[in-house]
């Protein structure tokens, strides 16, 4: 894929791995860009990570030789994690988001800095960058490992799960002024891994939408909460209840006035989740678009920023965390009620035969205890500033941490909604309910891969089975 612009850069590139390719006319304006920051540098001014010291050490000037080892020295100091490492999926996107930042402009980097980034992203192989330690201001140890290889340092996951050296894996490489601070600059890693989750968010509410139709189908709740004219003044919760009510089919003649709570509210807590998956992609398309360089190379000067603050992104991601505890708890509250005769009609537990069979009792009571974990997860992940570096990084926004939760919510939710969508198949098997056509597709894809329920067995292997191929 030829790349002439940043914004060429998007979330397909998060996981597809087409070779990319920088245009001529992109380079050469990168080109102009660093020659502008090399003749910047050569008046001697102070420039921050350039010839000075980093934290506390900022007021240490650098000699001339000192500065020639310093960038590459920025990433061998700062690389003080270690295992378990971010997934490559999540690896590939931080090196997504670091080249995107760089194509502004805004680092002055070289464009031989960028073409080692895509030839990076283009072998087919990601940085070994570990999953926790981020606790400064920025990231500048998980980034110290992402971009050690660019430079022969570091580690690499090799194709098979192994952790292999990243020395020989590119072609050699010595950064020049400014290139070591601003590869660990900004919160390039917390905005590509939010990036990706956005994605996955985005897919996982369109399957709960799913799941919740499911199970208000099967056991004939009154459709009246559904009402698309119940949405009045939201057009988001509108939508929502319009493609509940689409999938889940008319009920004429519905099981009680009023069915629990827990399924009657379906719209309003989907509604909620979509909403913070569009603020948090908001979030990041500022993070992209933004000043998070520092020093940045802004109106032929050099500034520095605090754009490696990322409140925005922990923020957004800390509401979707909420959000999708919320969907959780709710989709685990209507488990418990499929399991209830006076709910639904039908067997106790949805066994073949209650007593000398359990049924899903024990599917519920992994739902509650996934949802116990997301709850614990749900603390804002901001709140907790240390003071770093002698006093000179008192606060820190945690950005890392809370992308890093909230990839662990999306999974768990997802957890939470299979166990919901074991118990609607088997339902709808023990109620001989016709399947309303919205949901046809989608049950017949449980069909596929879970075999008809007549005893109790090893239900994980169910839950998995839809995990992997169902949502």
């Amino acid at each position: 894929m030829l790349i002439d612009r940043a914004e060429d850069l998007g979330p397909r590139q998060l996981i597809d791995t087409e070779p990319l390719e920088l245009s001529r006319s992109l380079l050469d304006r990168l080109a102009t860009t660093r020659y502008a920051v090399l003749g910047a540098l050569r008046t001697g001014d102070p420039v921050y990570g350039v010839n000075t010291g980093m934290g506390a050490m900022s007021k240490r000037r650098l000699t001339d030789e000192e500065q020639r080892v310093h960038q590459r020295n920025l990433l061998l100091g700062r690389a003080a994690g270690g295992p378990p490492w971010l997934p490559p999926d999540e690896a590939r996107a931080v090196v997504v988001a670091r080249l995107r930042t760089f194509l502004t402009g805004d680092a002055g980097v070289s464009p031989e800095l960028c073409l080692q980034l895509v030839a990076l992203l283009n072998s087919g192989l990601v940085p070994a960058i570990p999953v926790g330690g981020a606790g400064s201001a920025g990231e500048i140890i998980p980034l110290a490992h992402a971009f050690g290889p660019l430079v022969g340092i570091g580690s690499i996951l090799q194709a098979d799960g192994t952790i292999g050296h990243a020395d020989g894996v590119l072609p050699p490489f010595e950064l020049g002024p400014k290139e070591g601070i601003s590869l660990l600059a900004g919160i390039p890693g917390a905005t590509g891994r939010a990036w990706l989750q956005v994605g996955r968010a985005r897919r996982l509410a369109d399957h709960l939408s799913l799941v919740a139709a499911g199970s208000i189908a099967v056991i004939g709740a009154n459709r009246d909460p559904y009402n698309p004219s119940c949405g009045r003044g939201d057009n988001l919760l509108t939508a929502e209840l319009e493609r509940i009510l689409r999938l889940a089919g008319p009920e004429d003649e519905p099981r009680s006035l009023q069915a629990p709570v827990s399924f009657r509210v379906a719209g309003q807590v989907i509604s909620h989740v979509r909403r913070s998956v569009a603020r948090l992609d908001e979030a990041v398309e500022r993070a992209l678009a933004g000043v998070t360089d520092s020093p940045a190379f802004l109106e032929e000067t050099f500034i520095g920023t605090a754009g490696f603050h990322g409140i925005d992104l922990a923020a957004h991601c800390d509401q979707l965390v909420a959000a999708l505890t919320h969907a959780a708890e709710v989709s685990t509250a209507r488990i418990h009620r499929l399991l209830d005769p006076a709910v639904t009609g039908l067997s106790a537990q949805l066994a073949h035969d209650p007593g000398p069979q359990a049924g899903l009792v024990t599917v519920h009571k992994r739902a509650v205890a996934t949802v116990h974990y997301l709850r614990r997860l749900a603390l804002p992940s901001a709140i907790g500033a240390l003071e770093t570096s002698n006093g000179q990084e008192d606060v820190q926004s945690f950005s890392w941490e809370a992308v890093g939760v909230l990839g662990e919510a999306v999974r768990l939710t997802r957890e939470v909604a299979a166990c919901e969508l074991l118990a609607v198949y088997q339902a709808f098997t023990l109620s001989k309910r016709p399947v309303p056509q919205g949901l046809r597709d989608f049950l017949g894809s449980v069909a596929d891969v879970v075999p008809a329920i007549d005893a109790d067995r090893p239900f994980g292997v169910d839950v998995g089975r839809l995990l992997d191929t169902v949502l």
